[in-house]
């Protein structure tokens, strides 16, 4: 997927968070400092996780300026309230800074965290692919819990399979 202007780019990217959004709703609040081993990121590191890069290493180096993340520990959100505050209030300033860049921006280059040079629409498109890369760990980590997920397009396997043809 090319990225040749920005408003579609940011309708496209407004779906892709409501998605993550509907799970994010189902995490009970007790369940948010669980890992599945010592050590990997809790379901509260996830989550912080995904707004603190889009925010202080996708919107800060789409400005030409240099990726800012530190980290997703509890020193940026503690608690299930704060955590999901954080996430959108990060969000709402990234997208702050998202819409500003122009058709001619998108086709410029920002330098990554590793020194490379990337055209911008390929790194906002990275930044989707991120997203959806936590968003599935997350339900993982749900499941595992034994938490009912909600489907990603409003049908469950289960249900395409009820709802499919046999026998043509």
């Amino acid at each position: 997927m090319e990225i040749t202007t920005i408003q579609p780019f940011l309708d496209y990217y407004k779906r892709i968070r409501q998605r993550t959004l509907r799970l994010l709703s189902v995490i009970p609040e007790e369940s948010m400092n669980w890992s599945y081993k010592p050590g990997k990121f809790t379901i509260a590191d996830q989550v912080r996780h995904i707004a603190a890069i889009e925010r202080y290493m996708y919107a800060e180096t789409v400005q030409g300026k240099p990726c800012t993340y530190s980290g997703c520990g509890k020193e940026l959100a503690d608690g299930y309230e704060n955590v999901m505050k954080f996430f959108n209030d990060m969000h709402e300033e990234s997208i702050s800074i998202f819409s500003r860049l122009s058709d001619t921006d998108l086709q410029g280059k920002c330098s990554t965290p590793g020194n490379v040079d990337i055209t911008i629409w390929k790194w906002l498109r990275a930044m989707t692919e991120h997203e959806v890369h936590h968003r599935g760990e997350l339900y993982i980590y749900l499941n595992l819990l034994d938490i009912k997920t909600p489907p990603m397009f409003e049908l469950s396997s289960e249900d395409i399979i009820l709802n499919s043809r046999k026998g043509k």
